[in-house]
């Protein structure tokens, strides 16, 4: 819950910061970074999602533009489609104090909503769903402890992100995820 609470904090004071000087980058629809695919390797980290602990893993998240100047044709924002591929690794089985640990495998999809506030920021909301396979390692397959039983071995869940990025370049930027059921930082590629 730390971690969760120090991000959040982190990228807020981050987007609150940076607008000091007078940019009217968001008043400009269309005036944001042309690009036909943006390709996002990135750390991913969950808490709790089905298991205690946290989960470390990495993934890749592409997403491609499908509406140059959004739902508000009055500012800078942009409709995206946001799919890709995340593992998981969670230790400590559930509630009981065995040494196992699950994985799972995230395969989120989302509708990602851009909004270029700033020239080296933007933000974005990404409603949508997450099909996932979980599954343990060999101390809980063998059926040795009572209790520590196989997650859903596969299933979907809904999803809800809000991020943004920081853009070094129009065509580079790191880009940051809080939401449910995870997070994550990376870099894109645009």
């Amino acid at each position: 819950m730390r971690v969760t609470l120090a991000a959040v904090t982190l990228i807020l004071a981050a987007l609150l910061a940076s607008p000091a000087r007078a940019d009217d980058t968001i008043k400009h629809p269309g005036d944001h970074p042309d690009y036909r695919i943006e390709i996002e390797p990135h750390g991913v980290f969950g808490l709790g999602f089905r298991y205690d602990g946290v989960g470390l893993g990495a993934g890749i998240r592409l997403s491609i533009p499908i509406v140059k100047n959004g739902f508000i044709p009055s500012i800078n924002n942009s409709i995206a489609i946001s799919f890709g591929g995340d593992f998981l690794h969670y230790g400590g089985c559930y509630n009981y104090n065995v040494d196992c640990s699950a994985n799972y495998l995230f395969f989120p999809v989302a509708m990602q909503w851009n909004f270029f506030v700033a020239k080296h920021w933007s933000v974005f909301g990404e409603p949508g769903i997450v099909p996932f396979y979980g599954f343990y390692d060999e101390v809980c397959n063998n059926g040795k402890f009572k209790g520590c039983s196989d997650p859903s071995h596969f299933s979907v869940t809904p999803a809800l992100y809000v991020g943004g990025r920081y853009h070094f370049s129009e065509h580079a930027a790191l880009t940051m995820r809080i939401g449910y059921p995870d997070f994550s930082v990376g870099v894109s590629f645009m």
